[in-house]
């Protein structure tokens, strides 16, 4: 493929090497992209000479900074909503297929991984992180929901980690990434090049990630993990802000932590602070795929609620970073409207392959 495309893939000695190809746009994930890395996995599965997939990024800032929701609501409110629901049925149809896939499936992860990017790295086998992996699930700022498969992954980090990020969009640096399982191994950056060579030959993957793998350290986020599972435990946001409050009241080590914490989720929508909650405490009993197929069920309501398209236009298109969230309060945003967004669809189903 010419060097303009999206994606490139190419077949360098065992290995189907993709590489996303749009470092101006921080290599952030269209339609055509997933349509395409999805064709070709179906192909690299059936080829036998081809026995593990190596996926890596163009540009030096990031691996993947999301799906690219200029393309997915160029129509806003009143835009066409099929064509924006194949999108994101494709994209989560994309989710399954990696993590179902059976050859070893590694992301190289160097920089912003969020979003659309987390959902073509996350599900494979191996995610290896490099110096300056900084991965992040921050829909909730944008009237959104953590999504491409949060539903099933964030709940099972240690502890409450995976309810604290969906709910403040917390980064997370290399050594929390590695520490948390996010990551499964950490390479440092410099030796990027010469681990794609690495992984491109015949040697076993684990042998070569073991060969490579340097220790990621100690990350500030696990080390305020007894906290974070105290004040995120639960089921209800308000109980969770007062927590906040109480801490950052007192006199302890991680009350500056607490206040900036709280006044972080207040910028949020209500209503996607309530949904991204109802996931991480429904996502943990199920199976990878009702997370799935819940996850296009709320993204099947919400695209056509107005936070969403509030949040784009604030964050992304005007960046005047100042979203107007309608409902502008938890308290208006009932429980039976949390309930709504995870309602079945009927014939409208995901059908995962």
């Amino acid at each position: 493929m010419s060097s303009e495309a999206e994606i490139l893939f190419e077949r360098r000695g065992a290995a189907g090497l993709v590489t996303l190809n749009r470092p101006k746009a921080l290599n952030a994930v269209t339609h055509h992209m997933v349509r395409e890395l999805a064709r070709q996995l179906d192909a690299w599965a059936q080829d036998e000479a081809i026995t593990r997939v190596v996926v890596t990024a163009a540009g030096d800032r990031a691996f993947s900074a999301g799906g690219d929701l200029r393309q997915v609501t160029a129509g806003g409110m009143q835009g066409p909503h099929e064509q924006a629901l194949q999108f994101w049925r494709d994209e989560y149809r994309l989710n399954a297929q990696i993590k179902r896939f059976r050859k070893p499936y590694i992301a190289l992860i160097d920089g912003i991984v969020m979003g659309g990017g987390v959902g073509v790295s996350v599900h494979g086998s191996h995610r290896v992180a490099g110096d300056r992996f900084l991965f992040a699930m921050p829909e909730v700022g944008i009237g959104f929901f953590p999504d491409v498969g949060a539903t099933y992954f964030l709940p099972r980090l240690p502890g409450e980690i995976g309810a604290y990020c969906a709910l403040t969009g917390e980064r997370l640096k290399t050594a929390d990434g590695v520490g948390t399982g996010v990551a499964s191994h950490h390479v440092p950056s410099k030796q990027f090049p010469e681990l794609i060579d690495g992984l491109c030959g015949t040697i076993s993957v684990d042998a070569i990630l073991g060969a490579f793998s340097a220790p990621a350290g100690d990350g500030p986020l696990l080390a305020r993990r007894s906290v974070i599972d105290r004040i995120f435990a639960g089921d209800r946001v308000e109980t969770i802000l007062e927590r906040l409050d109480n801490e950052a009241g007192s006199e302890s080590a991680d009350s500056q932590w607490a206040r900036s914490t709280a006044v972080t989720m207040r910028t949020k929508s209500p209503t996607s602070l309530r949904i991204a909650l109802a996931q991480m405490r429904r996502g943990r009993g199920w199976t990878f795929e009702e997370c799935m197929q819940a996850e296009y069920r709320i993204v099947s309501r919400i695209i056509r609620e107005p936070d969403f398209h509030e949040g784009v236009r604030a964050v992304i298109v005007d960046k005047d970073n100042n979203p107007k969230w309608r409902p502008a309060t938890l308290a208006e945003v009932g429980d039976a409207t949390v309930a709504a967004h995870f309602a079945l669809l009927g014939a409208d189903e995901l059908v995962l392959p």
